[in-house]
């Protein structure tokens, strides 16, 4: 069978053997004979036609150093090319994901926040301030429940056992006092 210029197509056998065996003619006619088809299966899989085309060289080296290893009897030879382009193609994928999964967890841990501490001390120091003087629109019971629950961590079971109440009690009063704190800060944060 002829190609569109006349002329018989190569023996991709016998060209494949003669690369494996370092015959540099042969090397050359193998790569003039499916070059393209290697790159075109390796920018499919991997899209960057640079990438693509390392992995294309990255295969016909292959060839050079391994292509003794082709078996007629095993199947055509541009098949054998082309599993050897998809398995070296999808390895650089893989690879390439992972680097790049690394660059970001790498990232994430040494990326550091921008952001002026100065003023997030101060905003903070002010939010405490606040906070800190609606407690005085508490009752005593009132604010010691909540100072137990949120500053001592506790627990309404815990709570009402440190102030000899009953736990429904220490709920209440817990409310109770988060209530009046709210009304007492909301015109401050109405303002952020």
């Amino acid at each position: 069978m002829n190609d569109e210029f006349g002329a018989a197509p190569p023996d991709l056998t016998a060209l494949l053997v003669a690369t494996g065996l370092k015959d540099a003619q042969a090397f050359q006619g193998l790569y003039s004979a499916c070059s393209r088809r290697v790159f075109g299966l390796a920018r499919r899989i991997l899209g960057d036609p640079e990438v693509s085309a390392e992995v294309t060289q990255e295969v016909f080296l292959l060839l050079w150093e391994q292509g003794d290893r082709y078996k007629p009897g095993l199947g055509h030879p541009i098949s054998w090319i082309m599993t050897l382009t998809h398995r070296r193609a999808v390895d650089r994928l893989r690879s390439e994901v992972a680097r790049a999964g690394r660059d970001e967890t790498w990232g994430r841990r040494h990326w550091s926040t921008g952001f002026d501490e100065v003023a997030e001390q101060v905003t903070g120091r002010d939010e405490a301030e606040r906070v800190h003087a609606s407690l005085a629109v508490l009752s005593p019971v009132q604010r010691e429940a909540i100072s137990l629950a949120y500053f001592s961590h506790l627990t309404y079971t815990e709570v009402a056992e440190r102030l000899g109440v009953p736990v429904p009690t220490a709920k209440t009063r817990i409310r109770d006092g988060l209530k009046k704190l709210r009304v007492a800060l909301e015109p401050d944060y109405a303002l952020v």
